[in-house]
């Protein structure tokens, strides 16, 4: 009777995807449902009357991809619980799945779990789309949103038993992360108890998706707002992470709805002030404050909010003792999930937390499908071309290629050959083939000219010429090659002194400088702490977290990198690779790297003399902590003034960190700005 059953189903569900193509063709399942059939048949190519176990994973990489999600399954694994107590006796098996359809957790009735574990509902089972074809857990995953999958509406004629409600759960970031899903097997149940079911795993899901919001940016300042003051640090109210100078990093989807934005990008990137009608200082002073709340209104409709702003001062790498009490802390960091070190990085992972970089990619997203020219400026491996690549892989040029030309790499002879390519025989020692130049391979993507400082002057002329013109006559050849051409170009040189000494046509600065984007060095990046623990995730060859003592960590922290990110690189997958016992020490950081922590120390120690000595200097009546404070006082805004309030400099002059001058600066009750100290205006 089943297989019969199964059979008419099999019958139905071929009928319907048939008949999807007949222009008045009414189905009986709703359009989505359709479509994953569709789908299940034309893609995955499934077959509806045979029955596909449930792939499983085994036990051990099972486990490992729980500890990849063990953060989620920890949070998700309370709220299910809670979830479970409000429909126990109802006869469902609730299930979290990863972004894949890999079950990673499960909670049911005990006198139910061999059911539902013959029907493949399991930890480590597979129900994405693909393998099991249309279910709540897998096309919620590929329909992005909330799904029931209710009996006959299943694929396969060996699920439609059951009657599933899934709903998505998103990363702070705004990719889907895992779903949650109620499954049930009671043939009573109604589409009206599904509804309510729906409701439930919805709301669960959400809650979910806070929580790991709250936890990603537990070391981040939160600005967190509701329109009702009850419910602002609950729940259901928006968050938004700020960096340092109050641009927003993230925003959870509640923060989205209840500013009317369309998406998360349309936050992330903007300073708080663009958003709301406040000033940063404003929030940035209203952090800690008791009493708790602040009156807000958002810039757009003047709506009335109520906002706390508060930090959570907990460090996200944490110290493990080794085995031995005496040995010094060691600092863990979980490898990242295999990324290939071939695979081109999206903007916003290029952004990470940095204020600055955060606005760039804001810029770059705006502009990236456009034929408007990008200039990106930056430091000696600061990311230009990386930077490049990804805006290359934002726009809808994304399929076509990207070629990149380094103008300093390349013989001054060479580049033109390279650049505009040739005809055969065009010269003597030419390829018989002839070569076909740069500027005619990226037509239709993007060319990147990196170190445009360096191309010569009679270069620069026909160069602006093809951008002006859209056409490129390669050498030896006699009539132009229509071209599609989108360009961007980098430089570490300051090319408005290049054009005032005539080594740069400024005609065609302005034809290249459409936009500028101006990348920081890694030593004024805010988000340097995290961009280690990055790098030392993915340089981890075997899955094991990176281990580093504690000294070697800070010792990262405090070194000035004027290689920018590919030293920094550079520097850890060495280490990395000649440390002994997986643990990074002291000793397996390059000496010039150590040797500017020793003359921190060093710089540090001759400043504090410069203190004694003016202290000295004050005399008996300077005896005493209020005219040591003075003296520090009178070295701190020599240093300061000397650089012309760039405290960045002041810090490096007196061989102190930045942070630890705005410390001392706190303490001696100077008012600085980050910008630009009040004492010097």
């Amino acid at each position: 009777m089943q297989e019969s059953t199964a059979i008419q189903h099999a019958a139905e569900v071929l009928r319907i995807v048939r008949g999807l193509d007949a222009p008045l063709t009414r189905t009986t399942v709703s359009p989505a449902i359709a479509n994953s059939w569709r789908r299940c048949i034309e893609q995955y190519s499934l077959d509806p009357a045979r029955r596909h176990p449930a792939k499983v994973l085994d036990a051990c990489t099972l486990r490992s991809l729980q500890e990849q999600h063990e953060a989620l399954v920890h949070i998700a694994a309370a709220e299910i619980d809670w979830l479970y107590e409000h429909i126990a006796g109802s006869g469902y098996a609730l299930l979290l799945t990863d972004a894949n359809g890999i079950i990673l957790y499960e909670k049911s009735e005990p006198t139910l779990v061999k059911t539902f574990h013959s029907a493949g509902l399991m930890a480590g089972a597979d129900w994405s789309e693909p393998s099991q074809g249309t279910n709540g857990m897998g096309t919620c995953i590929v329909e992005k949103r909330a799904v029931t999958v209710h009996l006959n509406e299943h694929f396969h004629g060996c699920h439609i038993g059951l009657s599933c409600s899934a709903a998505p759960i998103y990363d702070p970031s705004g990719a889907l992360l895992a779903v949650l899903d109620a499954s049930t097997m009671d043939a009573r149940n109604t589409s009206i108890s599904q509804a309510h079911t729906m409701a439930l795993v919805s709301l669960s899901a959400r809650l979910i998706e806070k929580c790991v919001f709250l936890q990603h940016f537990r070391d981040t300042l939160l600005l967190r707002f509701h329109a009702r003051p009850e419910l602002v640090n609950l729940q259901h109210d928006g968050a938004l992470a700020l960096a340092g100078d109050a641009t927003i990093l993230s925003a959870d989807e509640t923060a989205v709805r209840l500013l009317g934005a369309n998406h998360r990008r349309d936050l992330i990137g903007r300073r708080i002030d663009e958003v709301f009608d406040v000033h940063p200082d404003e929030i940035l002073g209203a952090r800690g404050a008791r009493g708790g709340l602040i009156s807000i209104r958002d810039a757009y409709l003047g709506r009335r909010f109520f906002a706390s702003v508060g930090q959570n001062t907990s460090t996200s790498v944490r110290p493990v003792k080794t085995a031995h009490s005496s040995a010094p802390p060691v600092l863990q960091v979980a490898a990242s999930s295999c990324r290939k070190t071939n695979t081109v990085l999206g903007l916003d992972e290029l952004a990470g937390t940095d204020p600055q970089m955060l606005r760039n990619v804001r810029s770059a997203r705006r502009i990236a499908s456009s034929r408007v020219p990008v200039m990106i400026l930056g430091p000696t491996g600061a990311g230009k071309e990386a930077f490049a690549r990804a805006i290359h892989a934002a726009s809808d040029r994304a399929d076509k290629p990207f070629v990149a030309l380094n103008c300093a790499a390349i013989p001054e002879s060479l580049i033109e050959s390279e650049l505009f390519g040739y005809r055969p025989g065009a010269f003597t020692g030419a390829r018989k083939e002839g070569l076909k130049g740069k500027i005619l391979q990226s037509s239709g993507g993007t060319l990147f000219l990196d170190e445009i400082g360096d191309m010569p002057l009679s270069l620069q002329t026909r160069l602006l010429r093809v951008l002006e013109e859209q056409e490129v006559m390669p050498l030896g050849a006699e009539t132009p090659i229509k071209v599609d051409l989108h360009v961007i170009c980098a430089t570490h040189q300051n090319l408005r002194a290049m054009i005032a000494r005539g080594e740069f046509r400024e005609d065609l600065y302005y034809r290249l400088n459409g936009i500028t984007l101006e990348l920081p060095p890694l030593a004024k990046r805010a988000d340097k702490e995290q961009l280690i623990r990055a790098f030392l995730a993915a340089e981890t060859s075997d899955g094991r977290p990176a281990a580093i003592e504690m000294d070697a960590f800070q010792c990262l922290l405090s070194y000035s990198w004027p290689g920018n990110i590919r030293e920094l690189r550079n520097v850890i997958r060495t280490a990395l690779a000649i440390c002994e016992g997986g643990v990074v020490r002291l000793t397996d950081l390059p000496s010039e790297v150590r040797e500017h922590l020793d003359n921190g120390k060093q710089s540090e120690a001759q400043t504090d003399k410069r203190v004694s000595a003016l202290q000295e200097r004050h005399g008996p009546s300077g005896c005493g902590p209020n005219s040591l404070q003075a003296a520090e006082r009178e070295v701190l805004l020599a240093a300061i003034r000397e650089c012309g309030g760039n405290m960045s400099h002041a810090a490096a002059k007196l061989g102190i960190s930045r942070n630890t001058l705005y410390r001392r600066c706190k303490r001696l009750g100077l008012a600085v700005q980050r910008e630009r100290p009040a004492f010097l205006s």
